[in-house]
C-alpha cells in the first residue's frame, strides 16, 4: 500500500535534487515518508570529463550522460529519496544556447503529454505534496521553467496530489548571505546579485529547519563531483553552508482545499 505522507521532487537536471530540496527529503525520509524523485533530463550539457562547458563544440555529450546518471544514483540515495525516476530528455542547456532548437531537448517537449504522464505516476504512489521550481524556474534555466509548467498542468489531471510548492529563497536571506559569502571569495552566480534576487519574504509559506541535514546535503552536492560550478559549494565552510542550506524555505504555489497548518510542514494539515 502507498503511503499516504508521499512526497515528490519534480527535478530538471541531476544535481538539483541535492541543490534544492535535500533537507526535506533527508527530513521526511527520516520519518517513514515515501520520497519519490523525479528528472526530467539526463543533464547531458554538463561540464564533461574534459571540463568542457556542454556549449563547447567538443562535449562528450554521451560520456557526460552517463556520468551525471550515476552521480544521480548515489546523491538520491544520500538524501533518502525510495524511488528515483528519470524521464531522459536532453538537457536544453543556459538560455541563448544552439542546443535550445534541438526537438529532443526538454523545453520543446509536448507538455500536455509530459503532464500526463507524470499525472500517472503522482496518483501511482499516491502523492500528497508535490515539489518543483516557481514560473521562473528559480533562476531562468529553460528546463526549470519548464519542469514547472508540466508540473502545474500535471495537476489538472491527479487526483492525489493535495498541495504544489516551490522551493525559494527569501531576499532576506540572500542580503544577510552576499556579505559574509563575499568575504570568504565564494563566487556568486549573477541572479544572485540582481536587486530583486530572491523571493518576497511575505510569499514564504513553510520554512523547514533542516539543519541536521547540512552536511548530508553537503555530500550530495560533492557526488555531483562533474559539476564544476557546485565547486564552491563542496569547499565552503561549514558555518557559511548552513547559513545558506540549513534552512528551507517553501512558497505554497497551489491547494486542493483550504490550506493551515504547513508553517514548519509540507504536510501540516493534512
Amino acid at each position: 500500500m502507498a503511503n499516504s505522507r508521499t512526497l515528490v521532487c519534480v527535478h530538471a537536471h541531476p544535481d538539483d535534487e541535492a541543490i534544492f530540496t535535500s533537507g526535506v527529503s533527508s527530513h521526511y525520509a527520516s520519518l517513514g515518508c515515501d520520497v519519490v524523485l523525479v528528472t526530467c533530463t539526463n543533464g547531458r550539457l554538463g561540464f564533461d570529463h574534459e571540463k568542457r562547458a556542454g556549449n563547447d563544440k567538443s562535449h562528450d555529450d554521451d560520456e557526460t550522460r552517463a556520468t551525471r546518471a550515476s552521480e544521480l544514483q548515489h546523491s538520491a540515495a544520500l538524501v533518502g529519496f525510495t524511488r528515483v525516476v528519470t524521464l531522459g530528455f536532453d538537457d536544453s542547456g543556459m538560455v541563448g544556447w544552439p542546443q535550445n532548437q534541438d526537438h529532443r531537448a526538454f523545453m520543446n517537449v509536448n507538455v500536455d503529454a509530459v503532464a500526463r504522464t507524470l499525472a500517472a505516476l503522482f496518483d501511482e504512489v499516491s502523492a500528497a505534496v508535490v515539489i518543483t521550481y516557481d514560473e521562473k524556474g528559480f533562476y531562468g534555466h529553460p528546463d526549470h521553467v519548464m519542469a514547472n509548467v508540466v508540473t502545474r498542468r500535471a495537476l489538472e489531471y491527479a487526483t492525489s496530489p493535495q498541495r504544489l510548492y516551490y522551493p525559494v529563497t527569501p531576499r532576506s536571506v540572500i542580503r544577510a548571505f552576499v556579505p559574509r559569502a563575499r568575504a570568504a571569495n565564494v563566487f556568486l552566480p549573477a541572479w544572485i546579485l540582481e536587486a530583486d534576487a530572491g523571493t518576497p519574504d511575505e510569499l514564504v509559506a513553510t520554512v523547514m529547519d533542516v539543519s541536521t541535514y547540512t552536511g548530508v546535503k553537503q555530500q550530495a552536492i560533492r557526488a555531483h563531483r562533474s559539476q564544476l560550478d557546485n565547486a564552491d559549494l563542496v569547499t565552503m565552510d561549514p558555518e557559511l553552508f548552513t547559513l545558506m542550506f540549513g534552512t528551507e524555505y517553501y512558497q505554497r504555489a497551489w491547494s486542493r482545499g483550504a490550506a493551515s497548518g504547513d508553517k514548519t510542514d509540507l504536510f501540516g494539515g493534512l
